[in-house]
């Protein structure tokens, strides 16, 4: 049976809004991941059959492929195609499914998969922004189909965390014990040195840049909600941030012929939808019709990375998952780590691969909620 085997994961620091690499080019930025994931492996880049990268609000310095782009940046031949992946937040982690899928379909023998995103530069939502000069205030606007559907329920991010936290009756003391658990966590693991060897230093960004030492529950409890009258505050949201990530998939062939040692390799992808009004519960979906179709029980996996979009949405998913939450998010999360949206994926897969090594886990899942209401789940064998 054909095989799709991780060779490298790597990624950059994540740079706060304003921060160490505000002031990189998008290129630049997923350029200097490329160079450093080819470097590292020697693989020769001309033998790259594709790049696959996410990145959303793919406008100004981002538009015009920034796969493609950045690959160019970098320095390495003009014969590798590049292709840009958007499913919101999960776009890379969709770009390595694609990736994966192409090496495992035999069509594809090595592939680059990755993401990028300079909030800083891009402010998140700006392709829906410029949609405002066109009469489209959002996606959905004028869609007759979307109206015949859902009407005019509003639909937005900070409602959705909201709505999650009241169905599955998460109160806000338990929602900010979880950000500051996150804060804690990130800490420990940069003082610990856990993140060293994932994380590809660039100018004066040499770690993540997102925890803060000195948060406390006292400080989130004097937050207003994001939200009249909700309960979720920024303290228990995601970080606006600027980062890269890339991963090296390859064949079994590929592993043969340029004598590479793989890391791990793909054991399962997939990917389901769910109520787009709540838009971000799909993981919890997600995850039992991916464990359903690996034949395995959410006590088989040794780690989880769950993309802490608000603190709601990985709470409810262990809720329904039974999920150990000492498994969840050990080193951290993105109310802590930041959120870079295009590169997440990537970089939660990155970290997730250099955690089942450092603990010796045999088997991490990965997923993230998305907008439209969609979730990825990837779950990765470590090998060796």
């Amino acid at each position: 049976m054909a095989e799709a085997y991780i060779v490298d994961a790597l990624r950059t620091p994540t740079g706060r809004r304003g921060g160490a690499l505000s002031g990189v080019h998008p290129l630049d930025l997923g350029a200097h991941v490329l160079r450093a994931l080819m470097g590292r492996t020697e693989v020769d880049p001309a033998a790259v059959d594709d790049v696959v990268f996410g990145c959303v609000d793919t406008i100004g310095p981002q538009a015009g492929d920034v796969a493609r782009l950045s690959w160019l940046a970098a320095g390495f031949s003009d014969e590798v195609p590049g292709v840009t992946v958007d499913r919101q937040c999960g776009s890379s982690q969709q770009a390595l499914h694609f990736a994966a899928q192409a090496v495992l379909s035999g069509t594809a023998d090595m592939v680059v998969a990755g993401g990028v995103q300079s909030m800083s530069q891009i402010p998140i939502g700006s392709a829906m922004t410029v949609g405002h000069q066109f009469g489209f205030p959002t996606p959905m606007s004028g869609s007759t189909g979307w109206a015949a559907r859902y009407g005019a329920e509003e639909v937005d991010q900070f409602r959705s965390a909201d709505l999650i936290a009241e169905r599955w009756e998460i109160g806000r003391e338990e929602l900010e014990g979880f950000a500051l658990t996150s804060h804690q966590r990130a800490v420990a693991a940069i003082d610990a040195g856990r993140f060293d060897r994932e994380i590809v230093p660039l100018g004066d960004a040499r770690v993540d840049e997102g925890p803060r030492r000195d948060t406390s529950l006292e400080k989130m409890a004097g937050l207003k909600p994001l939200r009249e009258g909700g309960i979720s505050t920024a303290a228990m949201a995601s970080q606006i941030s600027d980062a890269a990530s890339a991963v090296l998939v390859a064949s079994e062939r590929a592993v043969k012929e340029h004598g590479l040692t793989p890391r791990a390799r793909i054991h399962h992808l997939s990917a389901r939808g769910d109520d787009p009004v709540y838009m971000l519960t799909a993981p919890i979906r997600a995850t039992r019709f991916a464990l359903d179709r690996a034949g395995m029980s959410i006590s088989d996996i040794d780690l989880f990375e769950v993309n802490e979009a608000f603190a709601s949405v990985p709470l409810a998913w262990i809720r329904e998952t039974g999920a150990d939450p000492a498994k969840v998010n050990v080193n951290g999360g993105g109310i802590a780590l930041g959120h870079p949206i295009g590169a997440t994926g990537t970089k939660l897969f990155t970290t997730l691969l250099h955690e089942l090594e450092r603990t010796g886990g045999r088997f991490g899942l990965q997923t993230m909620c998305e907008g439209g209401g969609q979730a990825n789940v990837t779950i990765v064998e470590r090998l060796g």
